[in-house]
């Protein structure tokens, strides 16, 4: 009964069918039955004009029918064969009128559909007409009306110090109400980490998640220890002033160089809008503030606007993720006598000395924000929250990067070793067979593949948790996966945010999974208790209440647990992808609350390949190389161009203002650049209520975060001691902890695999090491070209899949036999580092050191490095340099280090790069197939044998890659478990060191590996040799090979040495 009166609570929502205008426009709505009237006869009306001649013609013989037959009935006029007759011929008609489908224009499919069904209106999508701030003439500037704030009632404390700031003069007003009492807080939470906080003086139960982000949600950094000596010891050092409003600046003790500094703006503070800036120095190097398509090196003419949405990878825009931290990297001339340094604002000589000098700051606040980066200064501007500032010391990026995961967001997840394996999906397997045919394929031609995945397709009606019975059927599909899991193969499915809303007047459209959340309170509200309604793939939608779970005991995470783990027991899948988690909706507010009698419906667009969307974009340059081709599908995309209509466009924007005490939740009166405009347009609307009564206004950016968390949970169900395997969209700061992150929805085009590398370079900074991008572009169609290089260069990610839209060119590896070459290439490479890999995230995991590293960042003192973004580093000790451009048949890239000593090695032909200066920009050859890989001297790389599963090569025997420095050393290590659990029973370090032309092994831990030493290649030797040696015993010369140029030694046939394990115990190779 508790699941029925739910049901019956949210089935009569508030008047209408859509309460985000309800609420905000009419509140006194007439009455339920009257509304319900109006609503009907609508509907009968949008159903009627859309119904063709025919089916008027016979909509309107049945009720002339039906009047006839009654009249005849009723005056007795009817003997027993015309009644019969009657009866007849009005049930056919009814028949043929019940057969007419609904309030559509054009019917349309979809893959998982098993019949036509009803579209959801266009502009059902469409909002206010919005214009941003940024980009509005009349919008007021607080800085020229806001009278700013005074300190008073400063009390100094052991680390720090406490103030009360008041308003320094008239209320402003300017984009909601000034706050005319705040706090101040100033601490040193320890050495290297400075907390300045500015929140209302006066917070209640009524007011408090306006300001406050709770702990719960995000973790609070604490100060740590003992915390008297850190003001001293710090090189940190903060000051204020009161002249002529309170200000303050934080600096660096060591270079007296200021790092933040408030000094000439006014802080505002009110509770819709929070601003305040510091000046920058001048062609500052700022670095993170994501999530964002752009290049790596920020610039200084940006807006970053923190707003999760769920838009494709647009460049600049606010796309699916918040991590509203910077890094900011300053370079010093360093006069070689004296060792004065001076900032360098043009540090391009590279005859000349440098130091560079890095810090962080993190803004934990996550309501909506908007950060302008211009020419000599940042100005941060958001729509609630607080002022949460945390400054990180540095003084390198390695520095900050730790300090900022292990104080504020957490380490990252460790992930089970079969995940650095090959992925492949797409949009467009639509059954088992399909997917058998692809797995089938990859044996065929010998190209590794480790998991294969499912996009929406496998859905019932795009269900989350059911299969279509006919296309993947579980008995089907539980062949399939025992087939692929014998191969040591596994299979990831994706799980959407949403979840469907069934017609409940139709038993035939019964959801169980919507039933069991509805008895458990477990889905997002409408303000006035009534369930949310929004749409999304499968129709109408509700969408899991994760905020009320945590604060006020609701069931969205038992709910989700129960369901992930029910499927399990349907469909044995390995991980799990998440999507759609911004959250996303295709409508505007709570659309579908009287809707539901037209669920299943299509989204209020065409999808990829369906008639009027077919997908005939290629990437640049095709026309070059498939000149025919691209001239038909450049004729095709004329054609649709001249046959689309054209969209409205308005002069007119919604520009609210602010009223005094009252916030204006779904238009705020400070617009921000959001991509889509309007809050509510394709995302769930600002006023949607938790249970409890949070809104969404307050907690929009957590939605992915939360939804992570609870399948990282879920998942720890299904698998109690394996590390769960999360792939995510939407993400905040610290949700690396739970899950890794793809790109979203980038295309295939040339800039989007350059956009690739600082995206991930990005990801780094944010504690979320388990990336990659959809390799050879998701929307638009891959050419062979274009795969070749993209599937070269995602072989050095940390996460490598292969995955495209609907209706687009297939672009599996093997359609081309020049990408299957390509690819097996670059994997031989990456399969064969897999220890090195494995290791390094582990590092990542275990102390917050990067996995991809951008140049500057081992190479810190180098600031023509500083924009590099085309070339990266995998770990500490392999350089990879792609080729990005169309055509082109060599790469130009640097050797970091060059001219300050460091060696770098050429992976495929063992030589060292010879002839290189400081900072030069050298013409690499890299014909198609090849990707120029080098390998850093001074660093030792476990490896071991390439195969087509992580299985296979971690059953195969070792071998190390010694790549020598100039001093003829090198160092490097090996981390061992079980490749899955989330605390290990047995784990092994093995540290390696050459000196004096001997490497020593050195393993610690007790974790029993058996496979046998094989190989050992050691780079940059010093011949000539006349004897190898083993702990003390020679090793034959047909077993060692000294090359002639004497740089490069092989010694092989290691296995009989070490037939116990390599890492069974200490060992000692020497050459002399």
């Amino acid at each position: 009964m508790g699941a029925i009166n739910s049901i019956s609570q949210w089935l009569l929502p508030s008047m209408g069918s859509n309460p985000y205008m309800i609420t905000e426009q009419f509140p006194d709505f007439p009455s339920l039955p009257i509304s319900l009237f109006l609503s009907s006869f609508v509907r009968f009306e949008t159903w009627y004009g859309q119904l063709g001649t025919a089916s008027r013609l016979l909509l309107i013989s049945s009720l002339l029918s039906s009047f006839t037959f009654t009249w005849s009935l009723c005056s007795g006029q009817l003997n027993r064969g015309t009644m019969t007759r009657h009866f007849l011929l009005l049930s056919a008609t009814l028949l043929a009128l019940f057969s007419l489908t609904p309030a559509q224009q054009t019917p349309t499919t979809t893959a998982s559909a098993v019949s036509e069904v009803y579209t959801v209106p266009p502009d059902a999508d469409v909002g206010q007409p919005v214009l941003p701030n940024i980009a509005d003439p009349k919008a007021i500037d607080p800085q020229s009306i806001c009278p700013g704030y005074k300190a008073s009632n400063v009390k100094n404390t052991n680390n720090g110090l406490v103030a009360d700031l008041d308003l320094a003069g008239d209320p402003c007003n300017a984009y909601g109400t000034d706050i005319e009492s705040l706090t101040l807080l100033v601490e040193f939470q320890a050495v290297d980490r400075l907390h300045v906080e500015i929140l209302p003086r006066y917070i209640g139960s009524e007011n408090d998640t306006w300001f406050i982000l709770p702990e719960e949600l995000i973790p609070k950094p604490q100060v740590e220890g003992n915390s008297d000596s850190y003001l001293s010891n710090s090189d940190l050092r903060f000051t204020w002033v009161n002249n002529p409003t309170f200000s303050f600046q934080v600096s660096r003790k060591s270079t007296g160089d200021i790092l933040f500094d408030t000094k000439g703006s006014h802080l505002v503070f009110e509770n819709q809008f929070i601003e305040f800036g510091s000046s920058l120095p001048e062609n500052y190097n700022l670095y993170g503030l994501g999530e964002v398509i752009h290049g790596f090196r920020l610039g200084n003419n940006l807006t970053r606007t923190f707003y999760a949405a769920d838009v494709g990878d647009i460049i600049d825009a606010n796309i699916y993720g918040n991590h509203p931290i910077y890094l900011d990297t300053r370079y010093f001339e360093v006069d070689k006598d004296t060792g004065a340094m001076n900032y360098a604002s043009d540090a391009t000589d590279t005859s000349v000395q440098y130091k560079s000098y890095t810090h962080g700051v993190f803004q934990r606040n996550a309501h909506t924000q908007e950060v302008l980066l211009r020419e000599s200064n940042i100005t941060w501007r958001a729509l609630g929250g607080e002022i949460d500032l945390y400054f990180y010391e540095g003084p390198t990026q390695d520095s900050v990067t730790k300090a900022y995961q292990t104080s504020a967001i957490g380490l990252p997840a460790m992930q089970q070793y079969w995940t650095f394996g090959y992925h492949q999906c797409r949009w467009g397997y639509n059954n088992w067979t399909e997917l058998e045919a692809v797995v089938d394929n990859f044996d065929k031609f010998e190209i590794p593949l480790e998991t294969i995945w499912s996009d929406i397709d496998y859905m019932n009606g795009y269900r989350d948790f059911e299969n279509d019975p006919v296309r993947f059927g579980y008995s089907e599909g539980a062949g399939f996966l025992t087939h692929i899991h014998q191969k040591n193969q596994h299979y990831v499915p994706i799980i959407d945010s949403a979840i469907y809303a069934p017609d409940l007047t139709n038993k035939s459209d019964a959801y169980p999974p919507f039933d069991r959340g509805i008895e458990q309170d477990a889905f997002l509200l409408n303000p006035n208790g009534s369930i949310y309604v929004g749409a999304v793939w499968p129709g109408y939608t509700v969408f899991p209440d994760w905020i009320g779970a945590l604060f006020n005991d609701t069931g969205a995470n038992r709910w989700w647990i129960s369901e992930i783990a029910g499927y399990f027991d349907k469909i044995k899948f390995d991980g799990i992808w998440i999507d759609m988690s911004e959250v996303s909706s295709f409508c505007v507010g709570s659309c579908g609350s009287n809707e539901l009698d037209l669920n299943p419906a299509h989204p209020p667009f065409l999808l990829p390949g369906e008639p009027g969307n077919e997908v005939l974009q290629y990437p640049e340059g095709f026309e070059l190389t498939n000149a025919t081709e691209a001239a038909s599908a450049s004729a095709a995309l004329s054609s649709m161009s001249a046959t689309a209509q054209a969209s409205s466009t308005t002069a007119s924007y919604l520009r609210s203002t602010p009223t005094p005490g009252v916030r204006n939740i779904n238009w705020p009166p400070y617009a921000i650049n959001n991509y889509h405009g309007d809050l509510a347009v394709h995302a769930v609307s600002p006023n949607a209520t938790h249970h409890g009564g949070i809104l969404e206004y307050d907690v929009h950016n957590l939605f992915g975060h939360q939804i992570l968390n609870a399948t990282y949970y879920a998942l720890l169900k299904v698998f109690p001691t394996k590390r769960p395997f999360i792939i995510g969209r939407s993400q905040f700061a610290g949700s690396g902890k739970w899950a890794g992150h793809w790109g979203g929805d980038n295309y295939s085009l040339w800039a989007y695999m350059y956009f690739s590398i600082p995206q991930a370079l990005s990801f780094s900074l944010f504690g979320i090491p388990m990336f990659g991008v959809d390799t050879c572009g998701f929307a638009d169609n891959a050419d062979m070209e274009l795969c070749s290089r993209w599937m070269q260069l995602s072989a050095f990610f940390p996460f490598y899949r292969n995955h495209n839209t609907l209706g687009a060119a297939s672009q599996e590896p093997y359609v081309w036999s020049a990408v299957a070459d390509a690819s097996k290439a670059a994997m031989k490479i990456r399969y064969a580092l897999l220890p090195y890999i494995y290791t390094t995230f582990y590092l990542s995991h275990s102390t917050g050191s990067t996995t991809m590293r951008a140049l500057a960042w081992e190479f810190p003192d180098e600031p023509w490095l500083a924009n590099a973004d085309r070339q990266f580093l995998l770990g500490d000790a392999i350089l990879v340099t792609p080729c990005l451009v169309q055509g082109a048949t060599t790469v130009d890239g640097v050797f970091p280090g060059a001219g300050s000593g460091t060696i770098w090695y050429d992976w495929y032909n063992r030589t060292i790069i010879t002839g290189v200066t400081a900072g030069q920009n050298v013409t690499i050859d890299a014909p198609l197939g090849h990707i120029p890989v080098y390998i850093r001297g001074g660093r030792i790389i476990p490896t071991q044998q390439p195969a087509l599963t992580t299985t296979a090569v971690r059953e195969s025997p070792w071998g190390l890659l010694v790549a020598l420095d100039n001093s003829g050393e090198s160092v490097g290590g090996l981390y061992l478990d079980d490749g899955e659990s989330i605390v290990p029973n047995a784990t092994s370090w093995i540290e390696f060191v050459v000196k004096n032309s001997t490497l020593q092994a050195l393993p610690s831990g007790n974790y029993t590996d058996t496979n046998a030493l094989s190989n050992v290649t050691i780079l940059g030797t010093q011949g000539p040799i006349s004897k190898v040696e083993l702990n003390g015993k020679e090793i034959h010369t047909s077993a060692w090979n000294l090359e002639s140029t004497g740089k490069v030694l092989t010694i092989t046939d290691l296995d009989s040495f070490t037939a116990g394990g390599a890492w069974r115990e200490e060992w000692t190779l020497s050459w002399s």
